[in-house]
């Protein structure tokens, strides 16, 4: 299965702009057909979904209470650490069938599943250490998505130095143990998974430890990295590292198209620039990053990139799931720029007049280079005959599905030549269901 996989582009700059030319062709190229009629409806490209912390979907809609003055990511964040000692492997899985189950009926074909709930809530490790990792990708088999499972590094607790707090312990690993749950996992990999790298973040991995577990990487290693989400994060970095954290990444990294930088939020021109020139994808999450008043991505300046030829290339997430629908991702990623620009229609490429195209062809273009697959044979096809959609036509129907209504408009989905969602439900809807309930319910206890 790692044989059929698309390679990375090289890391010479010269091949890396090529390869973002070729890139940027497949995303703007009025020539290529991305949505045909099919004969149950409309036929689009599976949609990517580049970040997910399945265990964060139990606590969708609970962190909605005012409790601090100042609430904020890190408020918000006690409230996570305090789910996340609740999960056992059982639970784990049941909430991640439901998750993926939704995705799936939302038209998500593939998860990046950036998973760090490895240990006993004690942090202790497991008797098989790898029985949380097992838990998501038995989800995954059991509902048909695509899934890169990207085991976290997770080190220490901020920039300092300092350790692990006590609700953090059972996120953690050293780089030999890390490395072995990597290698033991690879053993998984087949058409429908893949495993990748996740490093917590610039301020959970010391850069010794960075370095350790990029040397023991294979070659074809997708590597997945939270960075510059908020601004606290970006003055420590300065302030211990000096320099900006995507600037850091950027000279002490061989950041190429095998990386995936999630959220990315707070950039200065110069790091737009440098991820353009990099060939990596942004994982961009509009639905978190505003649930969680993180500020809004430089998407116009990401989209017109070094000015030399290089295109900045992202992707969407539902991160902590306050909503699983890649319609509001997208929707969303081009609303708060009108926002912020008091302007309309921001995401736009040359030769393409279509915003809702322009989002479907990026979120495309990236996708092999995030995810690990070939995902062609992944589609899904909106229902034709649905009001909303009376009329369309090749050339609205993309745009009519992310801007107009909120009806799903989902009616079949197929991964890996498989139908996995019919007449908009999951095959196994109602089985799985009943189990995350019953999981719910013992979380809540």
């Amino acid at each position: 299965s790692i044989g059929s996989m698309r390679p990375p582009c090289a890391r010479s700059l010269p091949q890396q702009v090529a390869c973002l030319r070729h890139n940027a062709a497949m995303q703007t190229s009025p020539t290529a057909p991305i949505v045909t009629r099919s004969p149950r409806g409309w036929a689009l490209p599976g949609i990517p979904n580049l970040h997910s912390h399945a265990f964060q979907r139990a606590m969708a809609g609970l962190a909605e209470r005012h409790g601090h003055p100042e609430d904020s990511f890190w408020t918000w964040r006690e409230t996570m650490y305090a789910m996340a000692a609740r999960f056992d492997p059982g639970l784990m899985q049941a909430v991640a069938t439901q998750l993926y189950a939704e995705m799936l009926e939302a038209g998500y074909t593939s998860v990046c599943e950036f998973h760090y709930l490895h240990h006993a809530p004690d942090g202790s490790p497991y008797p098989l250490p790898d029985v949380m990792s097992l838990a998501l990708l038995a989800a995954a088999r059991a509902t048909g998505i695509r899934i890169t499972l990207l085991p976290v590094l997770y080190m220490r607790g901020g920039f300092d130095g300092r350790a692990l707090g006590e609700r953090q312990r059972r996120f953690g690993h050293d780089v030999e143990s890390w490395l072995h749950l990597f290698d033991g996992l690879r053993e998984h990999e087949s058409d429908t998974v893949r495993i990748g790298c996740a490093l917590h973040s610039l301020r959970a991995v010391p850069p010794e430890a960075m370095r350790a577990v990029l040397a023991g990487l294979p070659a074809d290693a997708r590597i997945h990295i939270h960075i510059a989400e908020q601004h606290a994060e970006v003055e420590e970095c300065i302030a211990v590292r000096g320099a900006r954290p995507v600037r850091w990444l950027l000279d002490n990294a061989e950041v190429d198209a095998r990386w995936t930088l999630v959220h990315a939020t707070h950039l200065d021109a110069g790091e737009v620039q440098g991820i353009a020139r990099s060939g990596a994808t942004v994982a961009i999450c509009p639905t978190t990053e505003a649930n969680l008043g993180d500020g809004l991505f430089p998407l116009r300046a990401h989209l017109e990139g070094d000015g030399e030829g290089a295109v900045g290339r992202w992707g969407i997430g539902s991160d902590s799931h306050a909503s699983v629908s890649p319609v509001e991702e997208l929707r969303w990623l081009e609303y708060g720029q009108r926002l912020a620009t008091q302007r309309r229609n921001i995401a736009r490429a040359t030769g393409v007049a279509s915003v809702g195209e322009t989002l479907l062809r990026g979120v495309r273009a990236s996708a092999a280079d995030s995810t690990g697959f070939d995902d062609r044979d992944d589609h899904i096809v909106l229902d034709a005959d649905a009001p909303i959609l009376a009329g369309a036509t090749e050339d609205d129907v993309v745009d009519r599905w992310i801007f107009s209504g909120n009806r799903p408009l989902v009616r079949d989905v197929t991964v890996a030549g498989v139908r996995v969602v019919e007449d908009g439900r999951h095959r196994y809807r109602e089985a799985i269901a009943t189990r995350y309930r019953e999981a719910m319910r013992q979380l809540l206890a």
